[in-house]
């Protein structure tokens, strides 16, 4: 639609598809609306739906994710988190602790961030977890010390979700949801965050195919959102001296697939401080429009994933990296 359209324009599009018999989908992006047909592609040519108001463009796409797919939008998309752009015209750090532990902790790792140069705070209120004995996170007693941690420092959140039910005290709190590796393909929790009306950080799932993360992508257009940020944070492989193999393949491959903007996670592809900076320089040298790490003022005492956590000379080093990067210095 063009940016002009308007609700009624919109509706009167839906409209004329379901009373032709097909069905008609609303996606809505910051900058752009998307009305998707399913249904026999020769009644849809017969509609005629390029005459009608507020119609900008009819596009035919044989991509199984179509309103993700770049066929639908040749540049990449933009995608803003409480005012912060992620996209193809900046370089985006988001940091924070892996998990919300306490508020001082948060509150440290927080100061930590923002003077690194992340624009955005990442923290887990609810944390998935492999062994059912580990920390679990805090639930909605983290997502309030988030909620002060943003009030303190001025920095949005993005945090996890994990549960369809969920969602809705999340988006409450956060101004980003994330969609976790282990829920890569829970189909429900994509819908159900497609329509919470927030921007959406999607992780490859550990075995998942380009396609099938792009579907899981399309999952939440389909149910209402193109604000979309994927996350290549590492797939599973059979070298056991880091926990995962970061595909620096992805960064391209996402970006000849897709319009939407990637980032990468060298915290959780390694589970190494020594090798998160590495693995972020090298997501920058392919295209990456952002990174997102763990930083942690006490890593020795971190409840979850310490051995990862940056700090000190190792944070610094990856400050100046983020700072000197093209798209930060023109």
């Amino acid at each position: 639609m063009s940016a002009e359209a308007s609700a009624e324009d919109i509706q009167a599009v839906v409209s004329t598809v379901e009373n032709a018999g097909g069905s008609a989908f609303v996606s809505r992006g910051v900058a752009r609306t998307i009305v998707g047909l399913v249904g026999d592609i020769e009644l849809f040519l017969n509609l005629n739906l390029a005459t009608l108001r507020g119609v900008a463009e009819v596009i035919r796409i044989s991509a199984p994710y179509k309103l993700v797919s770049r066929a639908n939008h040749p540049g990449t998309s933009t995608v803003t988190v409480g005012g912060v752009p992620i996209g193809p015209d900046t370089f985006t750090l988001i940091a924070g602790p892996c998990a919300v532990e306490t508020l001082e902790q948060t509150l440290e790792a927080a100061a930590m961030a923002k003077n690194a140069g992340a624009k955005i705070l990442r923290g887990g209120a609810y944390k998935p977890r492999t062994s059912p004995y580990a920390f679990q996170g805090l639930g909605p007693l983290g997502l309030e010390i988030l909620a002060e941690a943003r009030a303190a420092t001025g920095l949005p959140v993005v945090t996890e979700v994990v549960d369809p039910a969920d969602v809705p005290l999340v988006a409450e709190y956060a101004d980003m949801l994330q969609i976790g590796t282990r829920n890569a393909q829970n189909f429900g929790l994509l819908q159900a965050v497609g329509a919470a009306g927030k921007p959406v950080l999607l992780k490859r799932g550990l075995t998942a195919t380009y396609e099938e993360w792009l579907m899981s992508a399309e999952y939440i257009a389909q149910s209402g959102t193109l604000d979309i940020v994927l996350c290549e944070r590492g797939i599973r492989s059979f070298e056991p001296s880091i926990r995962n193999m970061l595909d620096i393949s992805a960064v391209p491959m996402a970006h000849a697939l897709s319009h939407l903007p990637i980032i990468v996670d060298p915290s959780h592809a390694a589970g190494r401080r020594d090798l998160v900076v590495p693995l972020a320089r090298a997501g920058m040298g392919v295209g990456a429009d952002g990174v997102i790490v763990d930083v942690h003022p006490h890593p020795e005492q971190a409840l979850c994933d310490g051995p990862q956590a940056l700090f000190g000379a190792d944070l610094d080093e990856l400050a100046d990296a983020v700072r000197q990067h093209p798209r930060n210095i023109r």
